[in-house]
Order: structure tokens, then C-alpha cells, then sequence
């Protein structure tokens, strides 16, 4: 397995808490459950995904109806 490199984080208690329940949702670590959110965001950020396409155009309503 590849080094990993340690550093100090501080965060609010309440996004802990919230990340914490979130991670044990998905039998996760916290920290395991920030590792992942960051490759996610990372990913996106390398990857981003095309702007979606404008909706087609409906044709105008006939007032004779």
C-alpha cells in the first residue's frame, strides 16, 4: 500500500458530526469518509461533466383549440 501522508485538520463539531454520521452510514471511517469526499471533488474538478443540453423548443399552442 502507498505511504500516506499524515496532517492536522480542524474542523467545526458540528461538521464533524455531521460527517461522522454520514460515514457511519456508509460503514466508513471519518477519515475514510473525507478521503473519499475529497476524491470525488477532485475527480469532478480533473473530469467535469458537459453543461446539460437545452430542452427542446415545444411547438406553439394552437388558440384555435
Amino acid at each position: 500500500m502507498a505511504e500516506r501522508k499524515s496532517f492536522l485538520l480542524r474542523i467545526d463539531p458540528e461538521l464533524w458530526a455531521d460527517l461522522e454520521a454520514w460515514a457511519q452510514g456508509e460503514l466508513r471511517s471519518v477519515n475514510g469518509q473525507i478521503e473519499y469526499l475529497l476524491r470525488q471533488a477532485v475527480h469532478r474538478r480533473k473530469h467535469p461533466s458537459p453543461p446539460p443540453a437545452p430542452p427542446p423548443e415545444s411547438p406553439p399552442s394552437d388558440p384555435a383549440l
